[in-house]
């Protein structure tokens, strides 16, 4: 079942597009109501939050 509200307009892929970003604050506001954050943390509709999914620094890998 689709979650797009009915103002979203008919795209090729059935996943959410952006209808405000705002860079500089780290957010961007999807068609679906969704806010989600540049730390992938996001903040859904209903007030529910998904919590971000950041790698731990030991997993990253060092640039030589």
């Amino acid at each position: 079942m689709c979650a797009h509200q009915s103002s979203c307009p008919r795209t090729e892929s059935s996943d959410p597009h952006v209808v405000a970003a705002h860079p500089e604050q780290g957010w961007s506001l999807l068609c679906d109501g969704v806010i989600v954050f540049d730390d992938t943390g996001e903040l859904l509709p209903d007030g529910r939050i998904v919590a971000p999914h950041r790698t731990s620094a030991d997993r990253l890998a060092a640039a030589a």
